[in-house]
This record gives C-alpha cells, structure tokens and sequence, in this order.
C-alpha cells in the first residue's frame, strides 16, 4: 500500500515542528482519477462529509416536494451545524411541520457550538437537546423521509427504508460496494469507502444538472442549496462557511470528523476528497484550502484563503511563534 503523503506542514521558526501526513484523490466528469497523493485507494470513513449523498433519498423519493422543503432546508440535510440561532429557528420549524417532539431525533444531545446559545443555556441552566446536534438538519431529513415511507421510527437502523435508500446511492456514486459500516457520532450508518470512491461521488454532484434525470435533478438540488446556504451547512467561523463564501459560488465544500474534506468544483467538473492519517482538522482545513486553489475554486489572494494557507501561528500574547502551509505536493 502506498504510503501517505506529507499535506500539512506546521514550523516553528526554521524547524520543521509538526508534519500531518494522509491521501488526496481528485476524480474528473468521467469518474477518473486525474491526480493523487498517499494512497487514493485507502478505506475510510467518510463521516460527515457525504451528507448530500444522505439527502439525495429525501429529494428523488418526492418527500422532500411533498412537504415543501426549500433550499435552507435542502441546506441542513447537508449540514454540520453549530446550533446556532439560524439553524435551531429553521431545524425548530422543520420539526413543527412534522408533528414531531426533540425525542423523534435518533441523534443524541449535544452542547451548542454557538457562543452566544451556549451561554444563554448556561444561564438558564438549560441542558443541551437533540435539535443542538450538530446533525440534526440531515436528521430532519431522516425523518421527513421516514415520515413519508410510513416506516418505523428507528430510522438510523441498518436495514431500515431510509438507510437502505441512503446505502444504495453510495455504493453507485462512489463506485465501490461498501465492506462494511459502523454507527456515525450521530448514530445514523456511515458507510466505508475508498478516497477515490468518495472523490467520484463529489465528481458526479460537479457535473449533474437539473432536467437529466430524478437523481441527476436532486444531486444539483443538494449542490446549489450548499452554495446558496454556507451559513446554514456549517457557521460562523467554521471553514466549510468561510471557504464557501470565499469562493463566490464555484465550489460546495463539506467537512467530515477524524479529517476528512471534500470539495464539488462544478465548473471545473471536478471532485476531491482528503483524508488526514492522524485526524486532524486544522490539517484537513489547510489541505482542502490549497487544493482549491490548485484547481482554480479559490483567489490565493483572499483573505479566507490566507487564513488557511501560510498561516500564522500566534501565541497567547499574540506573539507569532509559527506557521501552518500545505504541504510541497499541494503547493
């Protein structure tokens, strides 16, 4: 097995203080592999980066039609949120359309990565509920489908309506039968698959336009809803937010825990997926931040671009004591 390759570099001084290392695979229209480093052929656990493959059975099944679901909705299927205000106020309003109290989420609690939620809950000494999951958007999504289908309300189970849905469209855009799964911190299945696999399946959302089939139509729902909504898939401050914007439309990027990145370039019709060997997330932030620029997604020159590539390192008195750059192959 190739071994992985060195993506993010971190100096302190003149020394080499910190190396994270991983795989790159970047996959063309045609679901080639055009440009690797590491091993593109390395099983992974794509986690929350493939969410919009998870939303694509709310979209094709006519569920997400029938309950009037706009594009922020379509937006927080695909989301890692902060639990914000923006995303508990529309995730809220979801759930009241659908009859449906915290304890219908098979998402578990979780604490608000919003500052100003956080200490609000603080000082009410509220506890964190379910719809604080960063996952409870694609949850929604979960059980708006589930609701439609008339199935059980155990819709994270693996053999359940939606998970098979979810599983099928997986294995065909990504191009890989997947050996195996493992419960997602959010409980829902997350399939295994190559680096490749999942770079083809972003590919495939890179090309898809609307009118070439029910899949094909629903693939650049999901896209176009990220694109418009960056604020919704993520929040302030977080990098999958602030590339986003920075990239004025040319790319809908998703991150994913233990390191993993994807990027849909649609008008390069490209896909890219990284994963980081150590699971790193300022790694996988900094790598996903140069290979965007690589293929023309991202200015260089922006300032949001810069926050990622060549970064300074400060300390607490904010003194620079290093930086953080991609690695040479990136660069």
């Amino acid at each position: 097995m190739t071994k992985a390759a060195p993506l993010t570099e971190i100096w302190r001084g003149d020394l080499l203080e910190s190396l994270h290392r991983g795989h790159v695979a970047v996959v063309d229209e045609a679901g080639q592999l055009i440009w690797a480093q590491g091993d593109p052929e390395a099983l992974i656990y794509p986690r929350s980066s493939c969410k919009m493959i998870q939303g694509l059975p709310l979209v094709t099944s006519g569920a997400a039609d029938r309950y009037g679901l706009t594009p922020e909705h379509l937006a927080l299927a695909c989301a890692s949120h902060n639990a914000a205000q923006i995303h508990l106020d529309r995730v809220g309003a979801w759930m009241e359309q659908l009859g449906l109290e915290d304890e219908a989420f098979c998402c578990g609690p979780q604490e608000s990565r919003d500052t100003e939620v956080r200490e609000a809950m603080i000082r009410a000494h509220e506890s964190p509920c379910r719809i604080h999951n960063n996952c409870s958007g694609k949850h929604a999504g979960f059980l708006t489908l589930t609701q439609y289908m008339r199935a059980s309300a155990d819709y994270v189970a693996i053999d359940h309506p939606v998970q098979q849905a979810v599983r099928a469209d997986f294995d065909q855009l990504t191009g890989v039968d997947s050996p195996g799964y493992a419960p997602d911190g959010c409980s829902a299945p997350n399939f295994q698959t190559t680096v490749t696999g999942l770079a083809r399946a972003m590919a495939w959302f890179a090309r898809v336009q609307d009118g070439s089939g029910r899949l094909e139509s629903a693939g650049q729902r999901l896209r176009e809803a990220m694109i418009a909504h960056p604020d919704l898939v993520a929040g302030e401050g977080r990098a999958c937010t602030r590339l986003m914007r920075a990239c004025q439309g040319r790319a809908a990027i998703k991150t994913g825990a233990e390191g993993v990145f994807i990027a849909i370039l649609p008008e390069q019709r490209l896909g890219i997926a990284l994963k980081i060997e150590d699971g790193a997330t300022r790694a996988a932030e900094c790598a996903i931040a140069a290979l965007l620029v690589r293929y023309g997604a991202l200015d260089p020159a922006h300032p949001e671009a810069r926050a990622y590539l060549d970064a300074p390192i400060q300390n607490w008195d904010g003194l620079v004591t290093g930086v953080m750059k991609a690695g040479a192959a990136l660069r």
